[in-house]
């Protein structure tokens, strides 16, 4: 598993942990009932503490994107499609969130950010 771990990053070190399993997982990278490395193997590949990486385990099968079986590891869980699509169309939301954000403080009017979006879906 290929993660990437930035030490200089505001986000925290757990959440950058999520959100690459989370990407992996919904990218169909790590299909379900595949099985995570342990905490402490990752852990000590990615040079961060057990901690960090139990408290992103745990984050994940808070989310349902993970299943820990005691004594046998974590696994992705058999996540159905619906939850999947509801992931991404999240993610999606954030991102033009951030982008509207941004034209508003440049100015731009709401016609003004209409027009530009209008303009990219005809590409």
């Amino acid at each position: 598993m290929k993660i990437i771990i930035h030490h200089s990053s505001m986000v925290p070190i757990y959440e950058q942990l999520v959100d690459q399993i989370k990407t992996m997982i919904l990218n169909e990278e790590l299909n379900p009932g595949e099985i995570l490395p342990s905490v402490r193997g990752l852990a000590k590949e990615l040079k961060i503490s057990a901690l960090t990486v139990k408290k992103s385990y745990d984050t994940l099968e808070a989310e349902g994107f993970t299943i820990t079986v005691h004594g046998k590891g974590t696994y992705v869980a058999q996540a159905n499609r619906d939850a999947k699509l509801q992931e991404q169309q999240k993610e999606i939301e954030a991102e033009f969130e951030h982008a509207i954000e941004k034209a508003r403080r440049y100015g731009m009017t709401e016609e003004d950010i209409r027009a530009v979006f209008d303009l990219i879906m005809e590409e």
